[in-house]
């Protein structure tokens, strides 16, 4: 049997990822809520909105995890 070492993550790492995280869903959920309620857009959530949603989710948690690497390299 191989044996595995468990890797102890740093707690900026932990940090970084629950930012991702809570960015990623602020994403869905705010997009999914414009496409639900913007006046002039048919009131119905379609694949084309849950897509942009799922990508705009993406995006404010890459957004939000080079922001905060940024800002760990520079109090170091």
């Amino acid at each position: 049997m191989i044996e595995q070492q468990q890797r102890r993550e740093q707690p900026g790492e932990v940090r970084r990822r629950s930012v991702g995280i809570a960015a990623f869903v602020v994403g869905l959920v705010g997009t999914l809520a414009f496409f639900a309620f913007f006046p002039g857009l048919p009131h119905v959530i379609d694949w084309g909105a849950i897509v942009v949603a799922v990508l705009v989710g993406a995006l404010f948690r890459w957004i939000c995890q080079s922001w905060t690497g940024k800002r760990s390299e520079e109090r170091r």
